[in-house]
């Protein structure tokens, strides 16, 4: 896939998943926009040194003001991909009203406002690609249990994929979201160590998928919620 000078917004770029993304663009010509928030994970991020990739310091998604700023300082923004999210774990009965719109916030604020900061930046252009992650659970609700608020916040996050698919293809703008399982991290095998982890996807195959959903090669697939499970 190419990507030779394209330009490329990456959520959640300093993660797990988010450094793998990164990794694939650049290997592909990419130019890669990677906001943070948290400065020790920035610090942490191994591609922060490439030439290819602008870090963009002090950005809370989940503020107007913010991501507007980010979009602005991207030049023919090509795609926009929306890895910045949150996860919780509890069961209603313990579940604060505070709980639950951070969860709505992380997992679905953020990548709302980004969806329309980039729409509006593709509009005045030539089109362009956005890609969501959602997750496994939003789906397959019934797994949800114990975990609503993050299963109801990336569900709202599925609904706006496939919605603003519907609204903004005239202006060749394709709209799509990964739901993954859970994927095979540091962080992921330190909190269940006694699950299967061969079973899980590896960030390098999740990103691929969104590689080619945010790729100009894809040219009809649109307002999907593709399942990227791996065998688990």
């Amino acid at each position: 896939m190419d990507y030779r000078d394209r330009h490329v917004v990456v959520t959640g770029g300093t993660g797990a998943l988010g450094t793998a993304m990164v990794g694939a663009l650049i290997a592909a010509g990419a130019v890669c926009h990677v906001p943070y928030h948290d400065r020790a994970e920035a610090d942490r991020f191994t591609l922060r040194e490439h030439p290819k990739v602008t870090l963009v310091a002090d950005i809370d998604l989940t503020q107007e003001a913010a991501v507007a700023k980010l979009y602005r300082g991207v030049p023919s923004l090509w795609a926009s991909i929306h890895l910045a999210g949150g996860f919780a774990m509890a069961p209603v009965a313990e579940t604060t009203k505070s709980d639950l719109m951070k969860q709505v916030e992380m997992n679905f604020v953020t990548a709302f406002l980004c969806c329309r900061a980039a729409v509006n930046a593709m509009t005045a252009g030539a089109g362009g690609r956005i890609v969501n992650v959602a997750t496994r659970l939003a789906l397959e609700w019934r797994q949800g249990a114990g975990m609503a608020a993050y299963t109801a916040s990336k569900s709202a996050l599925a609904a706006l994929t496939v919605a603003l698919a519907e609204e903004v293809v005239p202006a060749g703008i394709l709209v799509n979201a990964v739901a993954p399982s859970t994927m095979d991290t540091a962080a992921n095998r330190r909190a269940m160590p006694k699950a299967d982890h061969a079973s899980w996807p590896k960030v390098e195959e999740v990103a691929a998928t969104i590689m080619f959903l945010a790729s100009p090669e894809n040219r009809v697939t649109r307002g999907a919620v593709v399942p990227v499970y791996g065998r688990a």
